[in-house]
Protein backbone atom coordinates (compact mmCIF):
# COMPACT_ATOMS: atom_id res chain seq x y z
CA UNK A 1 0.00 0.00 0.00
CA UNK A 2 1.35 3.22 -0.59
CA UNK A 3 1.91 6.13 1.74
CA UNK A 4 -1.45 7.81 0.54
CA UNK A 5 -3.54 5.12 0.16
CA UNK A 6 -1.92 4.64 4.27
CA UNK A 7 -2.79 7.93 5.54
CA UNK A 8 -6.22 8.10 3.16
CA UNK A 9 -7.44 4.98 4.92
CA UNK A 10 -6.07 6.42 8.67
CA UNK A 11 -8.18 9.49 7.72
CA UNK A 12 -10.93 7.68 6.67
CA UNK A 13 -10.89 5.23 10.13
CA UNK A 14 -10.45 8.76 12.01
CA UNK A 15 -13.72 9.79 10.50
CA UNK A 16 -15.64 6.93 11.27
CA UNK A 17 -14.49 6.54 14.82
CA UNK A 18 -15.69 10.81 14.99
CA UNK A 19 -18.97 9.73 13.71
CA UNK A 20 -19.78 7.19 15.87
CA UNK A 21 -18.52 8.86 18.94
CA UNK A 22 -20.42 11.71 17.94
CA UNK A 23 -23.95 9.80 17.71
CA UNK A 24 -23.87 9.73 21.49
CA UNK A 25 -26.03 12.90 22.82
CA UNK A 26 -23.55 13.47 25.77
CA UNK A 27 -20.67 16.20 25.42
CA UNK A 28 -17.34 15.62 23.77
CA UNK A 29 -14.28 17.37 23.36
CA UNK A 30 -14.82 16.61 19.69
CA UNK A 31 -18.26 18.26 19.50
CA UNK A 32 -16.80 21.03 21.74
CA UNK A 33 -13.51 21.47 18.94
CA UNK A 34 -16.49 21.77 16.25
CA UNK A 35 -18.43 24.14 18.39
CA UNK A 36 -15.90 26.48 18.44
CA UNK A 37 -15.38 26.49 14.86
CA UNK A 38 -18.76 27.13 13.45
CA UNK A 39 -18.41 30.05 15.94
CA UNK A 40 -15.27 30.98 14.21
CA UNK A 41 -16.73 30.52 10.64
CA UNK A 42 -19.94 32.20 11.56
CA UNK A 43 -18.60 35.30 13.00
CA UNK A 44 -16.28 35.25 9.52
CA UNK A 45 -19.15 34.88 7.21
CA UNK A 46 -21.86 37.58 9.84
CA UNK A 47 -18.50 40.17 9.66
CA UNK A 48 -18.17 39.77 5.64
CA UNK A 49 -21.83 40.75 5.57
CA UNK A 50 -21.83 43.09 7.81
CA UNK A 51 -19.08 44.76 5.78
CA UNK A 52 -20.61 44.84 2.43
CA UNK A 53 -23.40 46.79 4.26
CA UNK A 54 -21.55 49.12 5.67
CA UNK A 55 -19.52 49.53 3.04
CA UNK A 56 -21.94 49.40 0.13
CA UNK A 57 -23.96 52.21 2.26
CA UNK A 58 -21.44 54.86 2.60
CA UNK A 59 -19.48 54.33 -0.86
CA UNK A 60 -21.99 53.28 -3.01
CA UNK A 61 -24.97 55.04 -2.17
CA UNK A 62 -22.86 58.62 -0.05
CA UNK A 63 -23.88 58.32 3.03
CA UNK A 64 -22.06 59.66 5.68
CA UNK A 65 -22.27 57.19 7.92
CA UNK A 66 -24.27 53.33 7.50
CA UNK A 67 -28.16 53.73 7.97
CA UNK A 68 -28.14 57.33 7.51
CA UNK A 69 -31.48 57.70 5.07
CA UNK A 70 -32.85 60.29 6.68
CA UNK A 71 -29.71 62.39 4.63
CA UNK A 72 -30.75 61.32 1.30
CA UNK A 73 -32.82 63.39 -1.24
CA UNK A 74 -36.59 62.47 -1.60
CA UNK A 75 -36.12 60.32 -4.93
CA UNK A 76 -33.34 58.40 -3.39
CA UNK A 77 -35.70 57.25 -0.70
CA UNK A 78 -38.68 56.62 -3.20
CA UNK A 79 -35.90 54.48 -5.56
CA UNK A 80 -33.94 53.04 -3.40
CA UNK A 81 -36.71 50.30 -1.90
CA UNK A 82 -38.23 49.59 -5.15
CA UNK A 83 -34.48 49.30 -7.38
CA UNK A 84 -33.37 46.76 -4.47
CA UNK A 85 -36.95 44.70 -4.06
CA UNK A 86 -36.67 44.25 -8.09
CA UNK A 87 -32.71 43.64 -7.60
CA UNK A 88 -33.85 40.99 -4.83
CA UNK A 89 -36.12 39.40 -7.09
CA UNK A 90 -33.60 39.18 -10.06
CA UNK A 91 -31.26 37.12 -7.42
CA UNK A 92 -33.96 35.00 -5.85
CA UNK A 93 -35.16 34.35 -9.54
CA UNK A 94 -31.98 33.75 -11.34
CA UNK A 95 -31.25 30.72 -8.22
CA UNK A 96 -34.48 29.09 -8.84
CA UNK A 97 -38.21 28.40 -7.23
CA UNK A 98 -36.42 25.85 -5.03
CA UNK A 99 -33.48 28.21 -3.89
CA UNK A 100 -35.33 30.58 -2.59
CA UNK A 101 -36.23 29.67 0.57
CA UNK A 102 -34.23 32.07 3.42
CA UNK A 103 -34.36 33.11 6.93
CA UNK A 104 -35.05 31.52 10.10
CA UNK A 105 -37.99 30.12 8.14
CA UNK A 106 -36.07 28.41 6.40
CA UNK A 107 -33.91 26.66 9.30
CA UNK A 108 -36.73 25.50 11.04
CA UNK A 109 -38.40 23.67 7.97
CA UNK A 110 -35.02 22.31 7.27
CA UNK A 111 -34.45 21.04 11.03
CA UNK A 112 -37.75 19.25 10.71
CA UNK A 113 -37.99 18.11 7.33
CA UNK A 114 -34.52 17.88 6.09
CA UNK A 115 -32.40 16.69 9.20
CA UNK A 116 -30.71 19.89 9.11
CA UNK A 117 -28.95 19.83 5.88
CA UNK A 118 -28.65 23.29 4.49
CA UNK A 119 -27.56 23.83 0.92
CA UNK A 120 -25.52 26.26 0.22
CA UNK A 121 -27.31 28.32 -2.70
CA UNK A 122 -29.56 29.06 -0.14
CA UNK A 123 -26.58 30.59 1.70
CA UNK A 124 -25.50 32.24 -1.41
CA UNK A 125 -29.32 33.70 -1.89
CA UNK A 126 -29.42 35.06 1.61
CA UNK A 127 -26.11 36.62 1.74
CA UNK A 128 -26.78 38.35 -1.64
CA UNK A 129 -30.20 38.99 -1.12
CA UNK A 130 -30.18 40.04 2.49
CA UNK A 131 -27.48 42.13 2.12
CA UNK A 132 -29.44 44.29 -1.34
CA UNK A 133 -32.14 44.50 1.05
CA UNK A 134 -30.89 46.22 4.23
CA UNK A 135 -28.51 48.75 1.59
CA UNK A 136 -31.28 49.59 -0.30
CA UNK A 137 -33.97 50.48 2.98
CA UNK A 138 -36.40 47.89 3.39
CA UNK A 139 -37.58 48.02 6.73
CA UNK A 140 -35.76 44.85 7.66
CA UNK A 141 -33.11 43.23 10.47
CA UNK A 142 -29.55 42.00 9.28
CA UNK A 143 -30.12 39.06 12.27
CA UNK A 144 -32.07 37.10 10.44
CA UNK A 145 -30.00 36.91 7.54
CA UNK A 146 -27.22 36.39 10.08
CA UNK A 147 -29.52 33.11 11.65
CA UNK A 148 -29.37 31.44 8.06
CA UNK A 149 -25.89 32.47 7.25
CA UNK A 150 -24.78 30.93 10.64
CA UNK A 151 -27.02 27.97 10.32
CA UNK A 152 -25.84 27.15 6.70
CA UNK A 153 -22.22 27.84 7.47
CA UNK A 154 -22.36 25.14 10.15
CA UNK A 155 -24.73 22.65 8.82
CA UNK A 156 -21.94 22.51 5.45
CA UNK A 157 -18.69 22.29 7.71
CA UNK A 158 -20.78 19.25 9.55
CA UNK A 159 -22.47 17.84 5.85
CA UNK A 160 -18.63 17.90 4.50
CA UNK A 161 -17.52 15.80 7.34
CA UNK A 162 -20.51 13.77 7.28
CA UNK A 163 -21.34 13.43 10.78
CA UNK A 164 -24.70 12.07 12.03
CA UNK A 165 -27.46 13.95 11.59
CA UNK A 166 -28.17 14.61 15.14
CA UNK A 167 -25.04 16.44 15.71
CA UNK A 168 -25.76 18.28 12.65
CA UNK A 169 -28.71 19.80 14.66
CA UNK A 170 -26.30 20.42 17.39
CA UNK A 171 -23.79 22.50 14.65
CA UNK A 172 -27.12 24.85 13.75
CA UNK A 173 -27.19 25.68 17.27
CA UNK A 174 -23.89 26.39 17.56
CA UNK A 175 -24.53 28.74 14.00
CA UNK A 176 -27.31 30.15 15.41
CA UNK A 177 -26.08 31.57 18.84
CA UNK A 178 -22.80 32.48 16.91
CA UNK A 179 -24.84 34.84 14.30
CA UNK A 180 -26.78 36.34 17.34
CA UNK A 181 -23.43 37.15 19.25
CA UNK A 182 -22.03 38.28 15.97
CA UNK A 183 -25.20 40.27 15.05
CA UNK A 184 -25.91 41.86 18.32
CA UNK A 185 -22.36 41.66 20.59
CA UNK A 186 -24.30 39.82 23.16
CA UNK A 187 -22.75 35.93 23.29
CA UNK A 188 -25.28 35.06 26.01
CA UNK A 189 -28.22 36.28 24.21
CA UNK A 190 -27.34 34.11 21.37
CA UNK A 191 -26.96 30.94 23.41
CA UNK A 192 -30.53 31.46 24.61
CA UNK A 193 -31.72 31.95 21.27
CA UNK A 194 -30.28 29.17 19.70
CA UNK A 195 -32.11 27.17 22.44
CA UNK A 196 -35.67 29.35 22.78
CA UNK A 197 -36.36 30.20 19.33
CA UNK A 198 -34.76 27.71 16.69
CA UNK A 199 -33.68 24.57 18.55
CA UNK A 200 -36.81 25.11 21.23
CA UNK A 201 -35.36 22.78 23.91
CA UNK A 202 -32.87 22.91 26.61
CA UNK A 203 -30.40 20.07 27.33
CA UNK A 204 -27.26 20.63 30.16
CA UNK A 205 -24.92 19.01 27.28
CA UNK A 206 -26.02 20.71 24.46
CA UNK A 207 -25.32 24.50 25.79
CA UNK A 208 -21.32 23.06 26.11
CA UNK A 209 -20.31 23.30 22.02
CA UNK A 210 -23.15 26.69 21.90
CA UNK A 211 -21.85 28.83 24.45
CA UNK A 212 -18.60 28.47 22.91
CA UNK A 213 -19.63 29.13 19.68
CA UNK A 214 -20.91 32.34 20.96
CA UNK A 215 -17.88 33.20 22.48
CA UNK A 216 -15.72 32.38 19.88
CA UNK A 217 -17.98 34.72 17.31
CA UNK A 218 -17.97 37.70 20.34
CA UNK A 219 -14.38 37.67 20.86
CA UNK A 220 -14.12 37.36 16.94
CA UNK A 221 -16.32 40.13 16.05
CA UNK A 222 -15.02 42.89 19.18
CA UNK A 223 -11.67 42.28 17.26
CA UNK A 224 -13.11 43.26 14.09
CA UNK A 225 -15.75 46.08 15.51
CA UNK A 226 -14.85 47.02 18.73
CA UNK A 227 -16.35 45.77 21.79
CA UNK A 228 -18.66 49.14 22.91
CA UNK A 229 -22.23 47.99 23.68
CA UNK A 230 -24.47 49.09 20.84
CA UNK A 231 -27.08 51.06 22.70
CA UNK A 232 -26.25 53.58 25.10
CA UNK A 233 -28.60 53.95 28.08
CA UNK A 234 -27.14 55.04 31.27
CA UNK A 235 -28.43 54.41 34.50
CA UNK A 236 -31.79 54.54 34.11
CA UNK A 237 -34.48 52.51 36.84
CA UNK A 238 -37.37 51.84 37.83
CA UNK A 239 -38.30 55.01 40.22
CA UNK A 240 -41.18 53.50 41.81
CA UNK A 241 -42.51 49.92 42.65
CA UNK A 242 -45.87 51.74 42.10
CA UNK A 243 -45.23 51.57 38.34
CA UNK A 244 -45.41 48.26 38.29
CA UNK A 245 -49.66 48.45 38.05
CA UNK A 246 -49.10 50.48 35.07
CA UNK A 247 -46.47 48.00 33.69
CA UNK A 248 -48.72 44.77 33.44
CA UNK A 249 -50.46 47.55 31.34
CA UNK A 250 -47.91 48.31 29.24
CA UNK A 251 -47.68 44.68 28.84
CA UNK A 252 -51.30 44.46 27.60
CA UNK A 253 -50.74 46.96 25.09
CA UNK A 254 -47.97 45.34 23.59
CA UNK A 255 -49.97 42.38 23.65
CA UNK A 256 -52.27 43.59 21.15
CA UNK A 257 -49.83 45.55 19.40
CA UNK A 258 -47.19 42.33 18.87
CA UNK A 259 -50.55 40.23 17.87
CA UNK A 260 -51.76 42.74 15.34
CA UNK A 261 -48.49 42.79 13.89
CA UNK A 262 -47.86 38.64 13.80
CA UNK A 263 -51.57 38.61 12.22
CA UNK A 264 -50.76 41.04 9.58
CA UNK A 265 -48.15 39.58 8.62
CA UNK A 266 -49.73 36.15 8.64
CA UNK A 267 -52.28 37.82 6.70
CA UNK A 268 -49.81 39.37 3.86
CA UNK A 269 -47.95 36.27 3.72
CA UNK A 270 -50.55 33.91 3.07
CA UNK A 271 -51.98 36.40 0.19
CA UNK A 272 -48.61 37.21 -1.28
CA UNK A 273 -48.11 33.17 -2.26
CA UNK A 274 -48.74 31.91 -5.84
CA UNK A 275 -48.27 35.48 -7.00
CA UNK A 276 -45.22 36.17 -9.24
CA UNK A 277 -41.84 36.67 -7.02
CA UNK A 278 -41.04 40.16 -9.24
CA UNK A 279 -44.70 41.54 -8.53
CA UNK A 280 -44.38 40.94 -4.85
CA UNK A 281 -40.99 42.40 -4.47
CA UNK A 282 -41.92 45.77 -6.20
CA UNK A 283 -44.88 45.94 -4.72
CA UNK A 284 -42.80 45.54 -1.49
CA UNK A 285 -40.25 48.12 -2.68
CA UNK A 286 -42.84 50.75 -3.45
CA UNK A 287 -44.42 50.39 -0.50
CA UNK A 288 -40.69 50.75 1.44
CA UNK A 289 -39.94 53.64 -1.14
CA UNK A 290 -43.72 56.06 -0.43
CA UNK A 291 -42.96 55.33 3.39
CA UNK A 292 -39.66 56.30 3.42
CA UNK A 293 -40.60 59.24 1.48
CA UNK A 294 -42.88 60.54 4.24
CA UNK A 295 -41.25 59.21 6.85
CA UNK A 296 -36.96 58.20 6.48
CA UNK A 297 -36.73 56.77 9.90
CA UNK A 298 -38.54 53.67 8.68
CA UNK A 299 -35.69 52.73 6.69
CA UNK A 300 -32.88 49.88 6.98
CA UNK A 301 -32.19 48.49 10.20
CA UNK A 302 -32.87 51.92 12.84
CA UNK A 303 -30.21 51.84 15.50
CA UNK A 304 -30.05 55.29 15.37
CA UNK A 305 -34.22 55.95 16.10
CA UNK A 306 -33.54 53.37 18.96
CA UNK A 307 -30.60 55.43 20.63
CA UNK A 308 -32.89 58.62 20.08
CA UNK A 309 -35.94 56.59 21.66
CA UNK A 310 -33.28 55.29 24.33
CA UNK A 311 -32.45 58.86 25.25
CA UNK A 312 -35.55 60.23 25.42
CA UNK A 313 -35.20 62.28 22.13
CA UNK A 314 -37.88 61.40 19.87
CA UNK A 315 -40.99 63.34 19.96
CA UNK A 316 -44.38 61.70 20.41
CA UNK A 317 -46.06 62.76 17.01
CA UNK A 318 -42.59 60.68 15.41
CA UNK A 319 -42.37 57.92 17.58
CA UNK A 320 -46.15 57.42 17.03
CA UNK A 321 -45.47 57.97 12.93
CA UNK A 322 -42.52 55.46 13.64
CA UNK A 323 -44.48 53.17 15.31
CA UNK A 324 -47.16 52.92 12.74
CA UNK A 325 -44.80 53.22 9.43
CA UNK A 326 -42.51 50.65 11.00
CA UNK A 327 -45.44 48.06 11.32
CA UNK A 328 -46.65 48.44 7.81
CA UNK A 329 -43.37 49.13 6.00
CA UNK A 330 -41.79 45.67 7.88
CA UNK A 331 -45.46 43.71 7.12
CA UNK A 332 -45.48 44.54 3.46
CA UNK A 333 -41.23 43.91 3.22
CA UNK A 334 -41.19 40.24 5.10
CA UNK A 335 -44.84 39.26 4.09
CA UNK A 336 -44.12 39.87 0.63
CA UNK A 337 -41.29 37.99 1.00
CA UNK A 338 -38.03 40.48 1.25
CA UNK A 339 -34.91 38.18 2.17
CA UNK A 340 -34.30 40.53 5.62
CA UNK A 341 -34.97 39.70 8.94
CA UNK A 342 -37.97 41.16 11.57
CA UNK A 343 -36.28 41.21 14.68
CA UNK A 344 -34.48 44.80 14.34
CA UNK A 345 -37.85 46.34 13.12
CA UNK A 346 -39.58 44.71 15.97
CA UNK A 347 -36.82 46.17 18.28
CA UNK A 348 -37.78 49.70 16.78
CA UNK A 349 -41.65 49.37 16.78
CA UNK A 350 -41.03 48.64 20.69
CA UNK A 351 -38.79 51.51 21.29
CA UNK A 352 -41.28 53.61 19.77
CA UNK A 353 -44.18 51.99 22.23
CA UNK A 354 -42.40 52.33 25.19
CA UNK A 355 -41.73 56.26 24.48
CA UNK A 356 -45.00 56.42 23.90
CA UNK A 357 -45.83 54.91 27.47
CA UNK A 358 -43.14 56.33 29.44
CA UNK A 359 -44.21 60.21 28.27
CA UNK A 360 -47.87 59.28 28.83
CA UNK A 361 -46.87 57.80 32.51
CA UNK A 362 -44.18 61.06 32.44
CA UNK A 363 -47.63 63.62 31.81
CA UNK A 364 -49.88 61.84 34.97
CA UNK A 365 -47.36 61.07 37.26
CA UNK A 366 -43.79 63.17 36.88
CA UNK A 367 -42.18 62.71 40.06
CA UNK A 368 -43.34 59.09 40.21
CA UNK A 369 -42.54 57.41 36.80
CA UNK A 370 -39.14 56.48 34.90
CA UNK A 371 -37.97 58.26 32.18
CA UNK A 372 -39.28 57.49 29.02
CA UNK A 373 -36.05 56.54 27.60
CA UNK A 374 -36.24 53.29 30.52
CA UNK A 375 -40.04 52.73 28.84
CA UNK A 376 -38.33 52.64 25.52
CA UNK A 377 -35.75 49.58 26.67
CA UNK A 378 -38.81 47.64 28.58
CA UNK A 379 -40.15 48.47 25.23
CA UNK A 380 -38.06 46.54 22.97
CA UNK A 381 -37.71 43.35 25.35
CA UNK A 382 -41.60 43.15 25.55
CA UNK A 383 -41.99 43.72 21.65
CA UNK A 384 -39.51 41.39 21.19
CA UNK A 385 -40.30 38.54 23.36
CA UNK A 386 -44.26 38.49 22.50
CA UNK A 387 -43.42 38.44 19.19
CA UNK A 388 -40.96 35.66 18.96
CA UNK A 389 -42.40 33.30 22.30
CA UNK A 390 -39.07 33.72 23.66
CA UNK A 391 -38.58 35.49 27.12
CA UNK A 392 -35.48 34.87 28.01
CA UNK A 393 -33.94 35.67 25.08
CA UNK A 394 -35.54 38.60 24.69
CA UNK A 395 -34.40 39.87 28.18
CA UNK A 396 -31.06 39.04 27.99
CA UNK A 397 -30.31 40.55 24.64
CA UNK A 398 -31.46 44.14 26.17
CA UNK A 399 -29.31 43.37 29.31
CA UNK A 400 -26.30 42.94 27.08
CA UNK A 401 -27.37 45.61 24.80
CA UNK A 402 -27.94 48.05 27.14
CA UNK A 403 -25.68 47.08 29.96
CA UNK A 404 -28.43 47.74 32.47
CA UNK A 405 -29.87 44.78 34.72
CA UNK A 406 -32.42 47.70 36.04
CA UNK A 407 -35.05 46.28 33.12
CA UNK A 408 -35.03 42.80 34.36
CA UNK A 409 -37.50 43.05 37.20
CA UNK A 410 -39.75 45.40 34.87
CA UNK A 411 -39.20 43.26 31.89
CA UNK A 412 -40.29 40.14 32.99
CA UNK A 413 -43.46 41.40 33.77
CA UNK A 414 -44.41 42.72 30.32
CA UNK A 415 -42.93 40.31 28.53
CA UNK A 416 -44.69 37.58 30.20
CA UNK A 417 -47.94 39.36 29.85
CA UNK A 418 -47.40 40.65 26.26
CA UNK A 419 -46.30 36.89 25.70
CA UNK A 420 -49.79 35.49 26.93
CA UNK A 421 -51.84 37.89 25.30
CA UNK A 422 -50.38 37.37 21.98
CA UNK A 423 -50.52 33.45 22.26
CA UNK A 424 -54.12 33.57 24.06
CA UNK A 425 -55.98 36.49 22.77
CA UNK A 426 -54.89 36.70 19.58
CA UNK A 427 -54.20 32.77 19.27
CA UNK A 428 -50.79 33.77 17.68
CA UNK A 429 -47.87 30.70 17.88
CA UNK A 430 -44.11 32.13 17.64
CA UNK A 431 -43.70 34.13 14.77
CA UNK A 432 -41.52 31.82 12.67
CA UNK A 433 -43.48 28.88 13.23
CA UNK A 434 -46.78 30.17 12.21
CA UNK A 435 -45.26 31.42 9.09
CA UNK A 436 -43.63 27.91 8.70
CA UNK A 437 -47.44 26.54 9.57
CA UNK A 438 -48.32 28.85 6.47
CA UNK A 439 -46.23 26.52 4.21
CA UNK A 440 -47.68 23.64 4.86
CA UNK A 441 -45.43 22.33 7.26
CA UNK A 442 -45.76 21.05 10.85
CA UNK A 443 -42.80 21.86 12.92
CA UNK A 444 -43.15 18.77 16.10
CA UNK A 445 -41.17 19.60 18.73
CA UNK A 446 -42.40 17.60 21.20
CA UNK A 447 -40.55 15.98 24.02
CA UNK A 448 -40.40 12.58 22.47
CA UNK A 449 -39.04 13.78 19.36
CA UNK A 450 -36.71 16.13 21.20
CA UNK A 451 -35.12 13.30 22.43
CA UNK A 452 -34.97 11.38 20.02
CA UNK A 453 -33.29 13.76 17.53
CA UNK A 454 -30.41 14.48 19.95
CA UNK A 455 -29.06 10.70 20.06
CA UNK A 456 -27.81 8.67 16.50
CA UNK A 457 -28.83 5.16 15.89
CA UNK A 458 -25.38 4.51 15.69
CA UNK A 459 -24.63 5.41 19.79
CA UNK A 460 -28.17 2.59 20.59
CA UNK A 461 -27.61 0.02 17.60
CA UNK A 462 -26.18 -3.44 18.75
CA UNK A 463 -22.91 -3.95 16.78
CA UNK A 464 -22.96 -7.90 17.37
CA UNK A 465 -23.90 -9.21 14.48
CA UNK A 466 -23.05 -11.60 11.36
CA UNK A 467 -23.96 -10.81 8.09
CA UNK A 468 -25.71 -14.48 6.12
CA UNK A 469 -27.65 -15.42 3.20
CA UNK A 470 -30.77 -17.48 4.01
CA UNK A 471 -29.07 -20.68 3.68
CA UNK A 472 -26.02 -22.00 4.98
CA UNK A 473 -24.79 -25.66 6.41
CA UNK A 474 -24.12 -26.97 10.14
CA UNK A 475 -20.26 -26.15 10.21
CA UNK A 476 -20.99 -22.34 8.57
CA UNK A 477 -23.28 -21.89 11.22
CA UNK A 478 -20.93 -23.23 14.33
CA UNK A 479 -18.41 -21.03 12.66
CA UNK A 480 -20.57 -17.79 12.42
CA UNK A 481 -21.83 -18.74 16.04
CA UNK A 482 -18.19 -18.91 17.67
CA UNK A 483 -17.86 -15.33 16.78
CA UNK A 484 -20.43 -14.53 19.43
CA UNK A 485 -22.81 -12.29 17.42
CA UNK A 486 -26.33 -10.96 19.26
CA UNK A 487 -27.79 -11.01 15.82
CA UNK A 488 -27.85 -12.29 12.43
CA UNK A 489 -28.85 -10.48 9.28
CA UNK A 490 -30.14 -12.51 6.64
CA UNK A 491 -29.82 -10.98 3.37
CA UNK A 492 -32.05 -12.08 0.45
CA UNK A 493 -31.53 -10.40 -2.86
CA UNK A 494 -35.31 -11.48 -3.93
CA UNK A 495 -36.49 -10.32 0.06
CA UNK A 496 -36.55 -7.66 1.94
CA UNK A 497 -33.80 -7.86 4.84
CA UNK A 498 -34.57 -9.92 8.17
CA UNK A 499 -33.24 -10.29 11.56
CA UNK A 500 -32.85 -13.24 13.51
CA UNK A 501 -31.55 -13.93 17.40
CA UNK A 502 -28.14 -15.96 17.31
CA UNK A 503 -29.76 -17.22 19.88
CA UNK A 504 -32.20 -19.74 18.04
CA UNK A 505 -29.76 -20.54 15.45
CA UNK A 506 -27.93 -22.08 18.69
CA UNK A 507 -30.94 -23.40 20.02
CA UNK A 508 -31.70 -25.35 16.27
CA UNK A 509 -28.21 -26.77 16.55
CA UNK A 510 -28.81 -27.75 19.78
CA UNK A 511 -32.01 -29.34 19.13
CA UNK A 512 -30.75 -30.93 15.85
CA UNK A 513 -27.57 -32.13 16.95
CA UNK A 514 -26.69 -35.14 15.33
CA UNK A 515 -28.84 -34.87 12.37
CA UNK A 516 -27.71 -35.35 9.01
CA UNK A 517 -25.27 -32.37 7.83
CA UNK A 518 -27.79 -30.76 5.52
CA UNK A 519 -28.59 -26.84 4.44
CA UNK A 520 -30.33 -25.10 7.01
CA UNK A 521 -32.82 -22.57 6.31
CA UNK A 522 -32.82 -19.55 8.95
CA UNK A 523 -35.84 -17.94 7.32
CA UNK A 524 -37.85 -21.47 8.50
CA UNK A 525 -36.40 -22.35 11.62
CA UNK A 526 -37.89 -22.12 14.59
CA UNK A 527 -37.31 -18.58 15.85
CA UNK A 528 -38.40 -14.58 16.22
CA UNK A 529 -37.89 -12.55 12.62
CA UNK A 530 -38.02 -8.76 12.37
CA UNK A 531 -38.68 -7.46 9.47
CA UNK A 532 -35.88 -4.98 8.67
CA UNK A 533 -35.60 -1.68 6.97
CA UNK A 534 -32.46 0.06 5.91
CA UNK A 535 -31.43 3.52 7.79
CA UNK A 536 -27.92 5.27 7.49
CA UNK A 537 -24.90 5.58 9.99
CA UNK A 538 -25.80 9.32 10.25
CA UNK A 539 -29.64 9.16 11.03
CA UNK A 540 -31.08 9.95 14.60
CA UNK A 541 -33.21 7.96 16.38
CA UNK A 542 -35.93 10.00 15.38
CA UNK A 543 -35.61 9.14 11.72
CA UNK A 544 -34.99 5.15 12.62
CA UNK A 545 -38.71 5.49 14.53
CA UNK A 546 -40.50 6.75 11.57
CA UNK A 547 -38.51 4.42 9.14
CA UNK A 548 -40.19 1.47 11.37
CA UNK A 549 -43.37 3.12 9.98
CA UNK A 550 -45.69 2.62 13.36
CA UNK A 551 -44.77 -1.18 13.45
CA UNK A 552 -44.61 -1.97 10.08
CA UNK A 553 -40.70 -2.79 10.49
CA UNK A 554 -39.60 -4.49 13.91
CA UNK A 555 -35.79 -3.67 13.23
CA UNK A 556 -33.16 -0.73 11.66
CA UNK A 557 -30.31 -2.11 9.77
CA UNK A 558 -27.98 0.70 10.33
CA UNK A 559 -25.45 0.94 7.13
CA UNK A 560 -23.40 3.66 5.15
CA UNK A 561 -22.33 3.77 1.76
CA UNK A 562 -17.61 3.28 2.42
CA UNK A 563 -17.44 3.52 -1.67
CA UNK A 564 -19.44 4.11 -4.75
CA UNK A 565 -21.35 1.14 -4.78
CA UNK A 566 -20.81 -0.33 -1.65
CA UNK A 567 -22.50 -0.32 2.00
CA UNK A 568 -21.23 -1.54 4.98
CA UNK A 569 -23.49 -2.66 7.57
CA UNK A 570 -22.54 -1.22 10.87
CA UNK A 571 -25.22 -2.64 13.41
CA UNK A 572 -28.79 -3.48 13.97
CA UNK A 573 -31.84 -1.28 15.97
CA UNK A 574 -34.83 -2.89 17.51
CA UNK A 575 -37.92 -0.73 18.59
CA UNK A 576 -37.48 -1.95 22.18
CA UNK A 577 -33.23 -0.45 21.41
CA UNK A 578 -34.91 2.71 20.95
CA UNK A 579 -37.49 2.94 23.77
CA UNK A 580 -34.69 1.93 26.22
CA UNK A 581 -32.44 4.64 24.47
CA UNK A 582 -35.20 7.48 24.63
CA UNK A 583 -36.24 6.31 28.49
Amino acid sequence: MSAAAALRSRLTQSLEQLRLRLASPDVSVQLALLGLLCGLLTALVVAAFRLLIELSQQHLIGMSRPDDYVSLPDWARLALPVLGGLGCALVLYRLGPREREVGINHVLVRLGYYQGRLPASHLLAQFAGGALAIVSGHSVGREGPGVHLGAATSSLLGQSLDVPNNTLRSLIACGTAAAIAASFNTPLAGVVFAMEVVMMEYTIFGFVPVILAAVTATVLIRLIFGSAAVFAVGDLELVSLLELPYLLLVGLAFGALAGTFVLSLQYVTRRAQGRPLWLRLLLAGLTGGLIGLWLPQTMGIGYDSLNQALAGQLGIGLALALLVGRLVASVAAVGLGIPGGLIGPTLVMGAAGGLLCGSLAQAVAPAHTSAPGFYALIGMATMMGAVLQAPLAALISMLELSGNHNILLPGMLTVVTAMLVNRRVFGRPPVHVGLVQLLGMDYRNDPVSQSLRRIGVASAMERSLQLTGPRLTRAEAQEMLSHKPLWLLIRDGERRDSVLAAADLARHLSETEGAPDESIDLLNIPGTRLQAVSVSLLASLQEAYEALGGGKFDAAVVQNEVAPGRLRVYGVLTREQIDKAYR
